[in-house]
């Protein structure tokens, strides 16, 4: 599949998800590739490394993961939407996509013989969330990440100053010693930060 019939497939793919669950998707277009290096410098670009997307959407971050990894790494995606995971599994067949809620993530990664990951990318649209789902979400990759592994998440910059960013931002601290952000990406519609997210705390 060229680049162009692929990016009109993601569109239609983005677009079909958006009218299903309208008040869930926290975009308005697929990620830019801006946005896409930012959330992925994370990924190891030596030696094989395991790393887990989650809601990958229509595959723009993944391709971005794709591009940095290493020989003999393995790449999976969470994905609850059974429209977007059928576009992934076609669109993107090297994916191994599972179907279900982030918020399983240990049991899903199990079920593909995998315990820890190097890194997590998240672009959840998490002011959108729930707030005990952010809990869980943030529980599950904190146990499944590798001592020396990194989360990576976007917010969109018209989000930052709602009160649901606020205390987004705060679980974030709470569930991790170093959070940094970077950015802003400007060239992702609408704008966007990424926070980069190492050391889960241990609530142990």
């Amino acid at each position: 599949m060229n680049e162009a019939v692929q990016q009109i497939s993601d569109l239609r793919a983005f677009a079909g998800v958006a009218l299903r669950r309208q008040g869930v998707v926290g975009a308005v277009a697929p990620s830019s590739r801006s946005l896409a290096r930012a959330l992925t410098a994370v990924v190891p670009t030596t030696g094989p490394a395991v790393i887990v997307e989650l809601g990958p959407g229509t595959g723009a971050i993944s391709e971005a993961i794709r591009e940095r990894l290493a020989p003999g790494s393995r790449q999976l995606a969470v994905e609850i939407d059974p429209g977007m995971v059928a576009h992934l599994r076609r669109a993107r067949p090297w994916l191994d996509v599972l179907q279900g809620d982030a918020a399983r993530l240990g049991a899903l990664l199990a079920g593909r013989g995998v315990s820890r990951v190097d890194a997590v990318i998240s672009t959840l649209p998490w002011t959108l969330l729930p707030e005990d789902a952010q809990e869980s979400i943030l529980g599950e990759v904190g146990r499944v990440l590798r001592p020396a592994g990194a989360f990576t998440t976007v917010t969109y910059l018209p989000a930052v100053p709602l009160a649901r960013a606020r205390r987004f931002r705060r679980r974030l601290r709470a569930a991790f010693d170093e959070v940094l952000t970077t950015g802003p990406v400007w060239r992702n519609v609408p704008p966007g930060l990424a926070y980069v997210c190492r050391r889960p705390v241990d609530h142990g």
